[in-house]
Parts: structure tokens; sequence; C-alpha cells
């Protein structure tokens, strides 16, 4: 199938006309609302700086129902023994920066470019994208952020400075998504870590039926206060 080359109107082609491996569209911008429309349609921007903007829909999901993820024993008691402090859209681009300079294994460099992490920030401004932060002795020394839309949560990327910080922060987010009656947590790719965290992988058809029932319901937009 071809990649379509976006036009300067903010809409995309439908996701069923990704290639295989889930590639569907690279041009266009960065802008508020071309991101709202890319999420609400279950597309995603992933590409590297220098590159063009590359846009995604691929063939398999992985998702986070809230309530059904895993965290070991042995993690909610070291998370437990830290006496992490867990705030919510306190440090936003703190922790996007963060995540952009940790190093991964898999990754030679990182997806989180200057034009992401200026979208996303804009993005937090406007009050879609938020921030759950580990904070120890008055440090930041973890956090995740991602973008909720609806009752869904579009995770998009976590980092750790001490031992379980991620995994703190992703377990109140998990929490809240419960209490707030969120229909899933967005991992994007399926990856082993995030089913480590119990994230189902399910195919493009079951996510974007989850997705359209998730748009229906009204968006918390604004920043969060727990």
């Amino acid at each position: 199938m071809p990649v379509y080359r976006l036009v300067a109107e903010p809409i995309f082609p439908d996701p069923w006309e990704a290639e295989p491996e889930g590639l569907l569209a690279m041009g266009g911008d960065l802008c508020e609302q071309r991101l709202l429309n890319a999420y609400a349609q279950g597309i995603f921007p992933w590409y590297g700086e220098g590159d063009p903007i590359l846009w995604w829909s691929p063939p398999e999901r992985a998702l986070i129902i809230p309530g059904q993820e895993h965290i070991p024993t042995r993690a909610l008691r070291a998370i437990r023994a830290a006496a992490f402090e867990i705030r919510v859209d306190t440090a936003f681009e703190q922790v996007i920066a963060g995540c952009a300079r940790i190093s991964r294994s898999d990754q030679p460099g990182t997806w989180i470019t200057q034009a992401m992490r200026k979208a996303y920030v804009d993005l937090h401004h406007a009050g879609f994208a938020h921030s759950f932060e580990t904070w120890q002795n008055g440090e930041l020394v973890g956090g995740l952020y991602g973008l909720s839309l609806g009752a869904a949560f579009f995770g998009e990327s976590m980092f750790s400075q001490k031992s379980y910080a991620s995994r703190a922060a992703f377990a109140k987010l998990c929490a809240v998504a419960k209490a707030w009656e969120f229909h899933f947590i967005d991992g994007q790719l399926p990856n082993a870590n995030l089913q480590q965290l119990g994230a189902q992988v399910i195919s493009r058809v079951d996510y974007l039926a989850r997705l359209a029932a998730a748009m229906r319901q009204p968006t918390r937009r604004g920043a969060w206060n727990l």
C-alpha cells in the first residue's frame, strides 16, 4: 500500500490503509489539532531526529486495562520502602526531558525529538498531556507522560533515575485510570516490558473498536489534581 504524504489540513487516511508493519503516512506537522486527530483515530507519530515525521497505525497494539496491570510483589515492597511521593502535572517538561535523555539498549538515540518535546509540552499546556512524577526527598527521580482523550490514556514514555521510580508512577497512573473508569492505557507497540506489566496484545480491529468506545466519553481536560 502507498505511504500517504499529508497535506496542510490536519487530516489522515483510514488507518486500515497502513503498510503491513503499520506505517500509514509521512509529513505534515505536529500541531495540536493534527495530534489530537491522530490519536482519536489510533495513529501516532514516531520518527528520529532529522527524519520526516512518520505516522503509524500498527497491526497490533499493547493495551493495559486499569485494574488488570501486573506489578510483582517484590516491586510493590520496594516502592513502599522507597517512600516515593507521586505528583501529577507539576513537572511535565522535566519528565519529558528525562524520558528523552534516558538510554535504551534497543535504540541508538531518542525518538523524542526537540519538535516532539515542544508539541507535547504545548498539548500539556492545552490540558491534554499529563505527567505522573516520582519524587524522593524533593528530587524528581522518575516518571511518565502521555496524552488523555475520552476514556483513554495514551502512554508515551517513562524514565527512572532510582530503582522502581517509573514503576511507582505507572502504578499510580493505573490506580487513577481505574478510579476514573478509563477503558485502557495504550502502550502503542507491544514489547516485553509492557507485557511484563500486564499488557494485552490485541489486533487493530479490536483496538479501533475499543478506541471508538473510549472516544465517546468526555475528556478530562486541564491540569490533573489528585
